[in-house]
């Protein structure tokens, strides 16, 4: 059986240290591990969706939504039902809704989750908007739209409507004691499969 596992939360949470991680486990164990970061660079929804968010303005921010929601949905049509592959990691995936005007944010969750596959080795790693702001600087890149203090504020308690059904890990801790608590919970969701 496919083990999915989506490691998702705000900008410097971790999520690609965390996958990192993840896939250098399995991959111990001999099992063929596929990583798809969202948005990916590797095709047209997923370059326009990082186009988008290097923008201001509603209009851009509805453009890199739905075009993450492409490259999404493109990643588990080429990878979740690939029989080669044993762990499919997402980095980033289905809580791009909450980026969606509030009401309809809630509505395509229900049924973007009823549609796409998930899993119970969904984490979201919840960081404190200070120090996500701080991570981010320390990345000396070009910021996104949702990348201020103001953004990042409004983000995680967005976030909290949609995480109901997720591991929340906090990601305020080092990368080794996130790890452990994910890589744990990873671990027993093997036994009981």
């Amino acid at each position: 059986m496919k083990k999915f596992i989506v490691i998702d939360g705000l900008d410097g949470s971790g999520k690609d240290t965390q996958v990192n991680l993840i896939a250098e486990m399995y991959e111990k164990q001999g099992r063929s591990v596929v990583v798809r970061s969202h948005p990916c660079n590797d095709n047209r929804f997923g370059r326009r969706s990082k186009q988008a968010l290097l923008k201001e303005g509603k209009l851009y921010h509805i453009i890199a939504t739905i075009n993450f929601g492409l490259d999404a949905i493109r990643s588990v049509h080429m990878y979740y039902y690939n029989r080669d592959v044993d762990v499919l990691i997402f980095s980033r995936y289905i809580l791009a809704v909450m980026y969606l005007p509030n009401g309809i944010n809630t509505l395509v969750y229900k049924i973007v989750t009823f549609v796409l596959p998930t899993s119970d080795c969904m984490f979201f790693l919840d960081i404190t908007p200070e120090e996500s702001l701080r991570r981010i600087g320390n990345r000396h890149e070009q910021t996104e739209m949702f990348e201020n203090i103001d953004s990042l504020r409004q983000n995680r308690l967005r976030s909290q409507k949609f995480t109901y059904n997720w591991n929340v890990v906090s990601a305020d801790e080092s990368p080794e004691e996130i790890s452990e608590k994910i890589i744990a919970k990873c671990l027993e969701t093997d036994l009981l499969e």
